[in-house]
């Protein structure tokens, strides 16, 4: 593996400075100074922007961390790097009781060896099982589990205590389940949900404060009853996810989430399948047949499936329907999720003191090169 010094008189995004001129440098895979005669040189083009957090996505390129192998959460690691990923959680499905705890034995297992070949496992998404059947989505009814405080310490013994967010249906008796979740400092997140506008105000009390793939699987805004949606939108406290492939949420959809939520509460992600980086065909999720044709995954029922959303393409989406500022674009998927899932002291943005984690792109979100702790993980430069 190739690793880096820091860079010298480059376009970096700083924080609290915006992109300007600097140099960097890295030591231990940290940032150590803004004072470098003997780093990478890059041509005027690039700019050094903080590495992407994807907190909620499944797999790509043939891989689901379902499969609950080393090889498998590799593959996807190194996948997503290409699109300058530095960090992210595998996610799990509401699946059998048993598969589930496998996947989260098996991302304990890989924290626990330390391997980082792509991007950086940082933890574990439980996405269900205790959600509500109306709005299911893609997960698999037969496998839906009530609200329950005993049963979550099982997937988190069985992870390690290494779940930093689970969505799950708070109207389904989840009060204690969510107040469990801010003692434990883990991201309650509120989706697969027929949660009404009070609902999400009392969850917010019990310590919820993200929403999952914000509008999808999720009661809608009505004007007598403001839903899941509504209650998102007026809770502060609330990151709310978005899944910006312009199919999961119309543009529109997009710019009233941005005016009500602002640039600091959204968080972009990409709800990956295995599907991602791999030509139209027939592939699965939890055991179901996903069809994928173009952008689009989808069941034999027509229900979307999550996505094959690259992280830059996101970014790029969103940058380019709201007008945004590079950098403001770029918060959404580094600082923004660093601080829904409580890790900005060491991730997000670039500081002094915080992990050498990088992407180098241009100004059009293309994918140079991607640094985890000063280790360069992708490169096409």
């Amino acid at each position: 593996m190739e690793y880096i010094n820091g860079f010298t008189n480059c376009n970096i995004y700083v924080e609290g400075k915006g992109i300007i001129k600097s140099d960097l440098k890295v030591v231990d895979g940290k940032v150590a100074s803004f004072e470098n005669k003997e780093g990478l040189q890059l041509e005027d083009k690039y700019i050094v922007v903080p590495g992407f957090i994807d907190r909620h996505m499944h797999g790509a390129n043939g891989s689901d961390a379902m499969y609950a192998t080393f090889d498998d959460l590799t593959n996807i690691s190194k996948t997503i790097a290409s699109e300058g990923v530095t960090g992210f959680l595998p996610t799990t499905m509401t699946d059998q009781k048993d598969r589930i705890l496998k996947a989260l034995n098996c991302i304990r297992d890989y924290m626990q060896e330390g391997i980082i070949e792509g991007a950086q496992v940082l933890g574990a998404h439980l996405e269900g099982p205790f959600i509500s059947l109306k709005h299911k989505g893609a997960q698999v009814a037969e496998c839906i589990l009530p609200c329950s405080v005993d049963t979550f310490k099982e997937f988190q013994e069985a992870s390690g205590d290494n779940i930093r967010e689970v969505t799950f249906a708070y109207e389904e008796n989840g009060s204690e389940l969510c107040k469990y979740f801010k003692a434990n400092k883990i991201t309650a997140s509120l989706g697969h949900t027929d949660a009404t506008c009070q609902d999400v105000f009392n969850a917010v009390k019990d310590g919820a404060t993200s929403a999952t793939h914000t509008y999808n699987a999720m009661k809608g805004l009505h004007h007598r009853e403001a839903g899941t949606v509504g209650g998102v939108m007026l809770s502060d406290e609330i990151y709310a996810e978005v899944i910006c492939d312009l199919v999961h949420v119309s543009k529109e959809a997009i710019k009233v989430l941005y005016k009500t939520k602002g640039n600091e509460k959204i968080t972009l992600v990409t709800d990956a399948l295995e599907c991602k980086h791999m030509p139209d065909g027939v592939y699965k999720l939890a055991g179901q047949d996903v069809y994928l044709k173009g952008k689009e995954a989808r069941l034999a029922s027509g229900t979307l499936a999550g996505s094959t959303l690259y992280m830059n393409d996101a970014i790029r989406n969103v940058k380019d329907l709201l007008g945004l500022e590079l950098d403001k674009a770029i918060d959404l998927a580094s600082i923004n999720p660093a601080c829904a899932l409580g890790l900005e002291k060491h991730k997000g943005s670039i500081a002094i003191g915080k992990d050498a984690d990088f992407a180098i792109i241009d100004k059009d979100l293309n994918v140079y090169m991607t640094v985890v702790s000063g280790k360069v993980v992708y490169k096409n430069i």
